[in-house]
């Protein structure tokens, strides 16, 4: 592992300090050590997944998978439940399951290219069009004319020439936003007036892009759901007026959620998949929240990857989403503290 590589996924543990401090302080009551399993070990379990945000659906599922492995294996110390609750939280948010045999089952079936040709999405990964066209969507409020920024600064900061798209037209303030994003991310932004049609902006952007032979173009879309029957047409329109310039845009419909918001982020998401083919989630906030389980929640019940990260305010503070890391800076090396630390805890 090189420096930048150490130097991310300290950021991860930093970014993810309360969701860490509130989940290993759960489990260190939960897994001391000399615990035999029992029914109110099971118990523990399943509300310790339930108070982090995991959410109904996805706890039942981990709770079934251990409770048959737990049979299979024929466990009796709650540190083999431990261990594999552990891989169980990596596997759950890259949206896989095993057998009792412990045969891997994908069952996250909505996977763009990024996610199914590389675990980590990089932004040094090769892309298979020029331009690679991403449609940013949610509602207000929730970091996406920021993420658009962290994204562009991260794409050019690889290599890659990056075109934004102010395609969020109903909001007075929002091309200044993003005029000051694409200035500190050191990329071109195209805009028109307030009240424009966000098509048309579209349709300018990815044209700009085909022109200057840009690697990536972000598009900035309205952040409104009130009226699904409405977004649901602007962006079929959107798709419909750029695909006169590229048969295969938009590449990729990124849906951004705030999650301090917990499961109201869910619920958003849940609304969102039903007007819109959601390739990948961006979970802004993960730093100002102590219930990182909503990540493991909207990858299982959603059947959507979650493809980035926002650990903090800085413009590289938005990382590539990857679950195994997620799970060892939500466990961290501090759990199965001695018996006597986790019973005076």
């Amino acid at each position: 592992m090189g420096f930048f590589d150490k130097f991310k996924l300290s950021k991860l543990r930093e970014g993810l300090q309360k969701s860490h401090d509130e989940f290993v302080r759960t489990i260190n009551r939960v897994f001391y050590k000399s615990r035999k399993i029992d029914d109110n070990l099971m118990n523990e379990i399943e509300e310790t997944l339930l108070l982090s945000d995991v959410g109904v659906a996805t706890t039942e599922r981990i709770m079934a998978h251990l409770v048959e492995q737990m049979q299979f294996k024929k466990w009796s110390e709650a540190s083999q439940l431990r261990d594999e609750l552990r891989k169980q939280i990596g596997e759950a948010v890259n949206g896989e399951w095993r057998t009792e045999n412990g045969e891997r089952r994908v069952e996250n079936t909505n996977l763009s290219f990024a996610t199914r040709h590389s675990p980590l999405a990089t932004f040094e990964d090769s892309l298979p069009s020029k331009p690679y066209v991403i449609l940013v969507i949610g509602v207000n409020g929730v970091g996406k004319t920021t993420s658009v920024g962290k994204l562009a600064y991260n794409y050019r900061n690889a290599g890659k020439q990056v075109i934004i798209g102010a395609a969020d037209t109903f909001r007075a303030a929002a091309n200044q936003q993003l005029e000051v994003w694409a200035t500190r991310a050191g990329v071109d932004i195209v805009q028109q007036h307030h009240g424009a049609d966000p098509s048309a902006v579209a349709y300018d952007t990815v044209q700009s892009a085909i022109g200057k032979d840009a690697d990536v173009v972000l598009i900035d879309t309205a952040g409104r759901l009130h009226n699904k029957q409405n977004l649901m047409l602007e962006l079929e329109k959107m798709t419909r007026v750029m695909r006169k310039l590229s048969p295969d845009v938009p590449n990729e419909i990124l849906l951004v959620l705030d999650a301090t918001t917990g499961q109201n982020a869910l619920q958003q998401a849940r609304e969102f998949t039903k007007v819109a083919p959601i390739t990948g989630l961006i979970l802004t906030k993960l730093d100002g929240t102590a219930k990182g389980g909503i990540v493991i929640a909207l990858t299982n019940e959603l059947r959507v990857p979650v493809r980035y990260i926002g650990v903090g305010e800085k413009i590289e503070d938005l990382q590539p989403f990857d679950p195994a890391e997620f799970a060892k800076a939500m466990f961290g090396d501090e759990v199965f503290e001695s018996e006597e630390v986790a019973g005076n805890a």
